[in-house]
């Protein structure tokens, strides 16, 4: 089999930063799926993207498709010939349709009968001639948001294309793409070298574009960046704070990156350091430089595009930038000290949170009763929850949170140490919105995590109550992120709460009109959704979870102890027995009357294992209480699988349904106290 290396590279204007890698790997997954569904194969591929262009390199392509028999089947051979024994007008259109004579057609044989069968070997395609078609399709499918036209073509891409590599070895595949023919030329670094490239071949591809100050590849570009700023850092005696999110948009944003060191007024350094890393980061891309303590320093490493022979000049530049930028965010900051925290909250009423449910004023009050109620349940400060709900949106009408949205919470703590507030009050306006992301931190405060679960669960209880509820993948108002912090604050936290306490009260703050019943089973339901979801992430198999969650546990705590106790009970020698058991006990309950307990008589009991199985019951029932009560489900469940051999013996020896009413029912009610015991911790028939 012959192979050749492939090339496609698409030279475009600059691509935005942001879906740069997406549209690499979404057209790197199509090209594939097209050679593969063109039964081409290959060995290797590569992805490139730049700003200003997206390549694949195909190593070791299949250079034609391999021949293949074509077998295709016709009438059964009882209808391919007529009276006379002559070819039959069913037989004779087959052959044409094969474009046969009728004398090259053959006997098909199988167990189901005889067909006539015309064989033909088709001869495959060079793989030139099927590529430009897949390329075609891979660019078509793309995940563009809104495509532009250029010039008078029709044609639509991201971003007007001016060139288009496409070689198979050494030879340019004739076709052509957006309008343009394709060619071996590309081009370099829009100042260092704009000149035309003439591209080898795929293989040499990467070094070329090197050659003329273009790193072709993203993450060996990226890997570049991260080395020069932690170098450039490290001259000025700072380590680079590297966002992984900024360094992949800069990345995408330069093609031939180079550090440079930038300094800004050591005066700055009084504000908030998150509002100049902040600044830093959104405003002008820079990477800020810290001290040994995560300290700020007065510096920051930008990454240019071009490899200056005034490099002076290029930071002057942007050092003359981020100067007014600071000095907004320092009046930003003067203006807010002149009121406090406290002095904002009737501002609060002017904002509004959603129009059914009020102004975030009303959401405020609404989450004051609620962290008050939740601390005083749990033993925590009252006074420090209450003060916190009330300031907790207030820095949301600050002048710095207006122009850094991304800073609400952070800025609160701030402003509530500066007005002079508990340093309880003041962490806690930070962490009302932790987690921020799946497996982000939680609050460590107590009143921090009185204030997060309030805030979210007004936010679940209220917009359930105007039936706004999350659909498929749209969750505008974060439902799914609000219900899961709930929880992990909940049991990670060890907080003894119970879901349907909370939820209860939390329905009661709203003053409009709802079904508070129905509202309240639906969030119940979407928490409990959530977490299965939470409970199998962390390595716990869903009988395990439907187990627990049969016996209506609404406390997360207590349901995370059970299902550990589940857990360790299925890997039990007798969990499977007693499982079984379990299932067949209920299965015979569906047979005894509602009040089965009440018609037990030991004195009726007159078979030995009967009697055996009711004085090991009655001595495991005192032993594993005490240790229910105090959530010790382990233990009770160790002591429960003693059961085992008593429960086997009575189901070998002892026939239930006995003619005997009183008997019956004296030996239906055994086994209802049996399935009663075990489910007080969860229904292990279900594992």
């Amino acid at each position: 089999m012959t192979t050749k290396d492939l090339l496609f590279e698409l030279g475009c204007e600059e691509l935005p930063p942001t879906t740069l890698t997406t549209l690499r790997d979404h057209l790197l997954s199509a090209l594939c799926a097209g050679l593969e569904e063109a039964s081409l194969s290959y060995t290797k591929t590569h992805g490139y993207a730049t700003p200003r262009r997206l390549a694949i390199w195909v190593e070791g392509l299949q250079t034609a498709q391999a021949d293949k028999l074509v077998e295709k089947r016709g009438p059964a051979l009882a209808a391919a010939y007529d009276k006379e024994g002559k070819p039959s007008k069913a037989a004779l259109g087959f052959a044409r349709g094969c474009g046969a004579d009728f004398n090259d057609l053959e006997t098909l044989k199988t167990d189901k009968g005889e067909w006539l069968s015309y064989k033909k070997l088709e001869k495959g395609q060079p793989a030139e001639a099927l590529i430009p078609a897949i390329i075609e399709n891979a660019l078509a499918r793309l995940p563009i948001a809104k495509r532009m036209r250029w010039g008078r073509s029709d044609d639509a891409f991201v971003r007007p294309v001016h060139s288009i590599v496409l070689l198979l070895g050494n030879d340019i595949i004739n076709s052509e793409f957006y309008g343009i023919k394709a060619s071996n030329l590309s081009f370099g670094h829009r100042f260092h070298a704009p000149e035309a490239i003439e591209i080898n071949d795929a293989s040499s591809y990467s070094d070329q574009l090197a050659s003329a100050y273009v790193i072709a590849d993203f993450e060996a570009r990226r890997n570049l960046i991260e080395q020069q700023a932690h170098q450039a850092a490290e001259a000025v005696n700072g380590k680079a704070h590297i966002d992984s999110h900024l360094l992949d948009e800069i990345t995408a944003l330069v093609e031939h990156p180079v550090a440079v060191t930038g300094c800004f007024d050591k005066h700055f350094l009084a504000l908030p350091k998150e509002v100049l890393i902040t600044t830093m980061q959104i405003n002008q891309k820079y990477f800020p430089v810290l001290d040994a303590t995560g300290g700020l320093l007065p510096y920051f490493i930008t990454i240019s595009n071009i490899d200056s022979s005034n490099p002076q000049s290029v930071r002057h530049g942007n050092e003359r930038v981020i100067s007014p930028r600071l000095s907004d965010a320092e009046f930003f900051w003067q203006q807010d000290m002149k009121s406090t925290l406290a002095d904002r909250i009737p501002l609060l009423d002017h904002v509004v949170f959603q129009h059914k449910l009020g102004s975030i004023g009303d959401k405020t009050h609404r989450v004051e009763k609620l962290s008050t109620a939740l601390a005083s349940q749990l033993g925590f400060n009252t006074v420090y929850a209450s003060r916190a709900a009330l300031l907790s949106k207030t820095d949301l009408v600050t002048d710095m949170v207006g122009e850094f949205a991304s800073l609400q919470g952070t800025i609160g703590r701030y402003y509530a140490i500066e007005n002079g507030e508990p340093e309880d009050v003041a962490e806690a306006l930070q962490e009302q919105y932790l987690p921020k992301q799946s497996g982000g931190i939680i609050p460590a405060s107590k009143t921090g995590q009185i204030l997060a679960l309030a805030d979210k669960l007004d936010t679940l209880v209220g917009i359930f109550s105007i039936n706004l509820l999350p659909s498929g993948d749209k969750d505008p108002f974060a439902l799914r992120r609000a219900c899961l912090g709930i929880l992990r604050i909940i049991i990670e936290g060890g907080l003894q709460l119970d879901l349907k306490e909370l939820i209860s009260i939390s329905s009661k703050q709203f003053t409009h009109t709802f079904d508070e019943d129905s509202v309240k089973e639906l969030v119940l339901n979407f928490i409990l959704d959530r977490l299965k979801g939470y409970c199998l992430s962390q390595g716990y198999s869903a009988e395990s979870f439907a187990a627990v969650a049969s016996v209506n546990c609404t406390q997360p705590v207590d349901f995370m102890q059970r299902l550990q106790a589940v857990k360790a009970f299925s890997s039990l020698e007798e969990a499977a027995s007693l499982g079984e058991a379990n299932k067949r006990i209920q299965n015979l309950l569906k047979k005894a009357p509602r009040d089965v307990n009440k018609l037990f008589e030991p004195s009726a009991l007159e078979n030995e294992h009967e009697i055996t199985l009711n004085q090991t019951l009655q001595s495991i029932e005192q032993q594993i209480q005490p240790l229910i009560d105090q959530h010790q489900y382990i233990d009770a469940l160790k002591i429960l699988s003693t059961l085992k051999e008593p429960i086997d013996a009575f189901f070998e020896h002892v026939f239930i349904m006995s003619d005997d009413e009183k008997l019956k029912n004296t030996r239906l009610a055994l086994l209802n106290k049996i399935h009663a015991n075990f489910i007080k911790i969860a229904d292990i028939s279900m594992i």
